[in-house]
C-alpha cells in the first residue's frame, strides 16, 4: 500500500500508519539523501544532510528497510524516475506495548543494549512466563554462593600452611584475594560469551564444542608458564583462567544442545545424569594416572619433560574430541548441512542421507567462508550499486513479489557473491529457498549476461523444483520441522508496492 508523504521544508515528515501507532509512539526525525548517496561498507546509515531535494508530483513509497536499532529507511519513487531514500530516526516512548507485558516493567529501566545482553532473543515471547522471576531470584542466590567460596578459599590456604608460620592470617587472606581475583578475571570470559554469542550454539554445536577445546588448550599454556615465571603468577594465571572460562562458555551450551539431541524420549534429565557418571569416572581415572605421571622422577625434575608430556596428552585429547564429535548424526538442518543438501539437489537432483551428510560436514570450517559466498542484511542501495533507477528497483521488487526475501548478484568481484535481505514475514524456509537459489545461480551463472534474466530463470527453477527438494528431504530422514536457519533481523524489508509495480 502506498504511504502518504507530507512535505514541509526544510525537513520531511512521514505519517506513521495506524498499526505502528498502536504499537508504540515515535518521535521521528527525517533526513533526505540524494539518489546517488549510499552506505559505505557494513550497515552504516547514510550521513545526515541538509534536505534541499524536492519530490515532484505524488511520490510512491515502494520499500521500507527497518533496522534493529529502530531506524527505518524509506525508498521513494517520484515522477523523475529516480530513487530517493529517507531515513527515519525513531525514539520509542516508554509507554509502548512492551510495558503492557506483565514481566516487562521490572526491567523497563534497563537500556535495550543491556536487555539484549542478559535476556534471550525474542524475550519475553521466546521463554516461559516464569523465566524472569526465576532469574531475578537466581542472581542473588549465586552471589551468596561466591561469597562463601571466597571465605572457604581463605580457610583452605591456611590449612595447607600459608600464613601459619608467620603467626598471622594476613598472608592467607592476601593469597586468597589473589586466588579469587584470578578466578574473577577468568569469569569475565564466560560473561562475554554468554551475553554476546548466546545465539550461535543451536546452529552448530559440534563446531563450538571443538573450538572450546582449542581455546582451553591455549589457556593451559598460560598455566604451565607460571612455573617459569612465578613472579607473574597472577597475570599468567588470570589469562589462563580467562581463556578456559571462554572455553567453558562455549562448551556448556554446546553440550546441552548435544544432550538434547540424545534425549529422543524426552529424558533429558536422565541423559544429563548418566553423562555425569561417565565424566566423573573418567575424571577419577585421569587423576590417578596423572598422579602416577607426577611420581615419575624424570618428569618432576625436568620442566621440558613435563611440557612434552602435556603436549602429547593434549594433542591426543584434541584428536579424540574430534573423533567423538564426528560420529554425531543430526537430522536437523543447519547452514552447513543445508549447503551440502542444496548442492547435491541442484547438481544431481538427489538428497544426501542425514548420516552421509553429517560425515561430509566439516566441523572446523566457518559457514561464512564456504563458497558461494552469501551476505545477509544488505540494504537495497548496496545491492544495486550506483545505478538506482526506478526501473531496476521495480524490476527487482517485482521478481520477488512472491518470495519473502530479495536476492541480488554482485558481479563486480572475481568470486561471485550473493546479497540477500529478508522481508518481515520471512521464516527458516525462506532462508532455505534463498540458499537453493544461490546455488542454482552459481552453477548456471554463464547462461546470460543480463543479471535480471538470470534471477528470473533461477526463480522459475526454484518454483518448479523446491517442492521436490522438500519431499526428498523428508524421504531421506531429515526433520523438515527442525530447520535451524535463523532469519537475520538486523535489517528487515517491508514492502509498500503499488499494484502497477508487480509483474
Amino acid at each position: 500500500m502506498p504511504s502518504s508523504l507530507q512535505l514541509s521544508f526544510p525537513t520531511f515528515a512521514f505519517k506513521p500508519s495506524r498499526e505502528s501507532s498502536r504499537r508504540r509512539n515515535y518521535h521521528i526525525q527525517i533526513f533526505c539523501s540524494s539518489p546517488l548517496s549510499g552506505t559505505q561498507g557494513g550497515h552504516e546509515e547514510p550521513e545526515e544532510r541538509s534536505c534541499s531535494c524536492r519530490v515532484e508530483g505524488q511520490p510512491y513509497v515502494v520499500l521500507v528497510e527497518r533496522y534493529s536499532n529502530g531506524t527505518a529507511k524509506r525508498y521513494v519513487l517520484g515522477n523523475d524516475l529516480q530513487v530517493q531514500t529517507f531515513v527515519e530516526q525513531h525514539a520509542a516512548e516508554a509507554n509502548g506495548s512492551k510495558a503492557s507485558t506483565p514481566t516487562q516493567p521490572k526491567l523497563s529501566w534497563l537500556p535495550d543494549i543491556v536487555k539484549d545482553f542478559i535476556l534471550p532473543a525474542g524475550f519475553p515471547g521466546s521463554v516461559s512466563d516464569d523465566y524472569l522471576e526465576y532469574m531475578l531470584l537466581q542472581f542473588p542466590t549465586n552471589v551468596t554462593a561466591w561469597i562463601c567460596h571466597t571465605l572457604v578459599t581463605s580457610s583452605l590456604l591456611k590449612a595447607v600452611g600459608i600464613g601459619s608460620f608467620s603467626g598471622t592470617t594476613a598472608a592467607a587472606s592476601a593469597a586468597a584475594i589473589r586466588w579469587v581475583s584470578k578466578d574473577g578475571i577468568g569469569s569475565v570470559g564466560r560473561l562475554f560469551i554468554g551475553g554476546r554469542f548466546g545465539n550461535i550454539f543451536d546452529d552448530d554445536p559440534k563446531q563450538w564444542r571443538m573450538y572450546a577445546d582449542f581455546i582451553g588448550s591455549a589457556g593451559s599454556i598460560f598455566d604451565l608458564s607460571t612455573q617459569l615465571y612465578p613472579a607473574y603468577f597472577l597475570p599468567l594465571a588470570s589469562f589462563g583462567n580467562l581463556a578456559k572460562a571462554v572455553a567453558r562458555g562455549l562448551k556448556d551450551p554446546s553440550f546441552r544442545v548435544i544432550q538434547n539431541h540424545f534425549a529422543i524420549s524426552g529424558n533429558l534429565g536422565e541423559v544429563a545424569a548418566k553423562e555425569e557418571v561417565w565424566e566423573v569416572a573418567a575424571q577419577l581415572i585421569g587423576l590417578a594416572l596423572g598422579i602416577l605421571v607426577l611420581d615419575t622422577p624424570g618428569i618432576v625434575t625436568s620442566y621440558s619433560m613435563l611440557e612434552f608430556t602435556w603436549l602429547s596428552m593434549r594433542l591426543l585429547h584434541l584428536w579424540l574430541r574430534y573423533q567423538s564429535l564426528s560420529v554425531l548424526t543430526f537430522n536437523t538442518i543447519n547452514f552447513k548441512r543445508a549447503r551440502l543438501l542444496v548442492k547435491s539437489h541442484v547438481l544431481h537432483s538427489i538428497i544426501l542421507e542425514y548420516t552421509e551428510c553429517n560425515r561430509k560436514e566439516n566441523i572446523l570450517s566457518w559457514e561464512r567462508f564456504i563458497k558461494p559466498c552469501s551476505t545477509f542484511d544488505i540494504p537495497l542501495v548496496e545491492m544495486l550499486g550506483v545505478e538506482r533507477s526506478s526501473t531496476k528497483v521495480k524490476m527487482l521488487l517485482g521478481l520477488y513479489a512472491q518470495e519473502e526475501y530479495v536476492l541480488f548478484v554482485n558481479q563486480d568481484r572475481e568470486e561471485i557473491e550473493f546479497f540477500v535481505s529478508f522481508k518481515v514475514r520471512a521464516t527458516s524456509l525462506s532462508v532455505l529457498r534463498s540458499i537453493w537459489q544461490c546455488y542454482w545461480l552459481n552453477e548456471h551463472r554463464g547462461g546470460s549476461d543480463n543479471v535480471f534474466d538470470q534471477l528470473k530463470q533461477s526463480l522459475v527453477e526454484l518454483d518448479q523444483r523446491f517442492d521436490n527438494f522438500l519431499e526428498q528431504l523428508e524421504g531421506a530422514g531429515w526433520d523438515v520441522n527442525q530447520i535451524n536457519l535463523k532469519v537475520p533481523r538486523k535489517l528487515v524489508i517491508e514492502e509498500v508496492v503499488p499494484t502497477e509495480f508487480t509483474q
